[in-house]
């Protein structure tokens, strides 16, 4: 059975995704204003996962999960892809980094779980408030210059990278 902040970010991606998808109904464009309220919201639950959740379970355990470190690698992709102005690619590759980054997160023994876990019933209700009272993100304009492709292709190779070594040893 699933724990309070496993079924809390579960909903959470669920909520996401249904923005997502209405943002791109049409596949040759994004609509610019929902993904917006995407890209709010993405940033948000990013910053509860880092901020909340793997502070919380780190303390608890009194070490860090070596997982943390790789979705934060994660993270910094997706962050990365919610930089320039959306289009049909850039969503494609924002989906190829979280779909199996929301699996990991997700899955019986994932990250979810095992947070659940560490830090316990009462602690986990607690972080909920926490969480339910998370500050919105204030979202600064699009970056459309070269740097920042270039800054979203190395954070890309990072996480595919870190899951193909995983995958070979």
């Amino acid at each position: 059975m699933q724990g309070p902040l496993h079924r809390f970010f579960d909903a959470d991606h669920r909520r996401l995704d249904a923005i997502l998808n209405r943002a791109c109904l049409d596949p040759e464009r994004v609509d610019v204003v929902v993904f917006q309220e995407f890209r709010a919201g993405l940033l948000k639950h990013i910053g509860m996962e880092e901020k909340v959740l793997f502070l919380a379970a780190s303390r608890a355990r009194r070490d860090r999960l070596p997982l943390f470190a790789k979705l934060r690698v994660d993270h910094g992709a997706i962050a990365s892809l919610l930089v320039p102005t959306p289009n049909p690619a850039i969503v494609a590759e924002l989906v190829s980094i979280l779909g199996p980054h929301n699996r990991r997160e997700e899955e019986d023994g994932g990250i979810y779980d095992a947070c659940d876990e560490a830090v316990g019933p009462e602690e986990a209700e607690r972080l909920l408030e926490e969480l339910r009272h998370f500050p919105e993100i204030r979202l600064k304009g699009h970056n459309d210059a070269p740097v920042v492709h270039e800054h979203i292709r190395v954070n890309v190779d990072l996480s595919r990278a870190q899951w193909r070594d995983d995958a070979i040893s």
